[in-house]
């Protein structure tokens, strides 16, 4: 369960701070693993406000930090020149305008990604100059077009530059929360990410113990790498590729298991499935190089068909919930999980139309973190969660203590 404790500002900062670099270690024995927990779950912004603005802009993050959240995601891929850009894949097809673009018809190919072939245009085959050109776009049809072909693509290091404007904007920290996308891939292209990101952090003055800095990532090799190359928390990413019908998660490629895995043709990893790293083992050997696991949420919450009216999951129930993040703090690992999305179509029937609901559920569980497309939206939860669960959460809310005297300080982050 999440520890609940009163703190001043300054203590939970530090707590913080302290946890987000501590080696790992069994969580009884672990005080910064403690701490963090002690905290309200993070409302990380995925891609942003990907719910509101094409993602990975400067545009999207920005909003992301107007609504709440407490730390911005990019996805990291590489040019051909070498820097790293947001993109949430390496083919940019679906989410900038480069596709309406004559000068670059030429470059459209087929491209093998993680095994699997597909169609578009590559950030690779590009310069940083080129991708300067182009423009972002949604690519959710149901989500507001509107803002296709406005908002440039943006450097690793205009992201850090953009937390570090709002941080000060706002007096509150803002964190990043960096993927790195496809490691083996951009490895045998000769552009690995790992190197490129850490110096990026490291010119920033953010590769450092305490910096407001995740790193993830869902293969484990780079994240062994990158153990050794920085003293940031590490979070090992853990995908599926759908829900059976019986509710179990199902294994199919690229999404049976981490790539470099794959690509290591060693029998032993290729016996496993990303399922193995909830395990008790799978979790004990995650600790060794990470401090943090970051599941797809029906790792924790699955469903059934229903055959409920409604589109999408909207016509499913939910099963009881697993014991992944309780086996995971014991294993003295965080647990962030993922997309929180408000669409009808992403949200089981037993939420009944509501997606505040469905965040409250994961923050019950003890859930230390959740990646969102509404920022605003999770935060709204949060309140309402801490409304239920802190004794002085009406006074923290409001301000109000015995008719108007305040006494001790609120868990506030925003």
């Amino acid at each position: 369960m999440m520890l609940k404790t009163r703190t001043t500002g300054l203590l939970l900062a530090m707590a913080m701070a302290f946890s987000m670099a501590a080696p790992t270690a069994q969580a009884d024995t672990n005080p910064q693993q403690k701490a963090a927990r002690a905290a309200r779950p993070l409302v990380i912004g995925h891609r942003g406000a990907a719910g509101y603005l094409p993602d990975h802009t400067l545009e999207s993050y920005a909003l992301a930090v107007e609504l709440g959240a407490d730390y911005i995601e990019p996805d990291l891929v590489a040019t051909r020149d070498g820097h790293l850009i947001a993109r949430h894949e390496p083919n940019i097809i679906a989410t900038t305008d480069v596709a309406d673009r004559p000068e670059f018809a030429g470059r459209r190919r087929i491209g093998v990604v993680d095994g699997i072939a597909e169609d578009g245009f590559f950030a690779s085959d590009f310069t940083l100059a080129e991708i300067r050109t182009l423009h972002a776009k949604q690519p959710f049809a149901e989500r507001p077009q509107q803002f296709n072909g406005r908002f440039a693509i943006p450097t690793f290091e205009e992201v850090i530059a953009l937390a570090r404007r709002k941080s000060s904007e706002k007096g509150r920290t803002i964190g990043l929360y960096p993927e790195t996308k496809h490691p083996t891939y951009h490895q045998n292209l000769g552009l690995a990410l790992e190197g490129r990101l850490v110096d990026a952090l490291r010119k920033a003055g953010l590769n450092r113990r305490g910096a407001p800095v995740f790193i993830q990532s869902f293969e484990q090799a780079n994240l062994k790498q990158l153990r050794l190359m920085t003293p940031l928390p590490l979070i090992q990413l853990i995908d599926a590729d759908d829900v059976n019908a019986d509710g179990s998660l199902a294994f199919v490629a690229p999404f049976d298991r981490p790539y470099d895995w794959t690509a290591s043709g060693d029998p032993v990893l290729m016996a496993r499935t990303f399922g193995y790293l909830v395990t008790d083992e799978g979790l004990a050997e995650v600790a060794a190089y990470a401090d943090g696991i970051g599941p797809w949420k029906r790792y924790i919450v699955s469903s059934v068909p229903a055959g409920l009216p409604g589109p999408g999951e909207a016509s499913r129930t939910l099963l009881p919930p697993t014991d992944v993040i309780a086996r995971a703090h014991r294993a003295g690992l965080l647990v962030h999980t993922w997309t929180f999305r408000n669409e009808q179509r992403r949200l089981v029937s037993d939420y009944a139309g509501s997606p505040v609901n469905e965040y409250l559920q994961f923050f019950r569980l003890g859930i230390d973190g959740v990646f969102s497309d509404f920022a605003d939206t999770a935060v709204a939860a949060r309140v309402l969660f801490e409304l239920e669960t802190d004794p002085d959460g009406a006074a923290c809310l409001t301000g109000v203590y015995d008719n108007g005297r305040q006494r001790g300080e609120c868990k506030k982050a925003n």
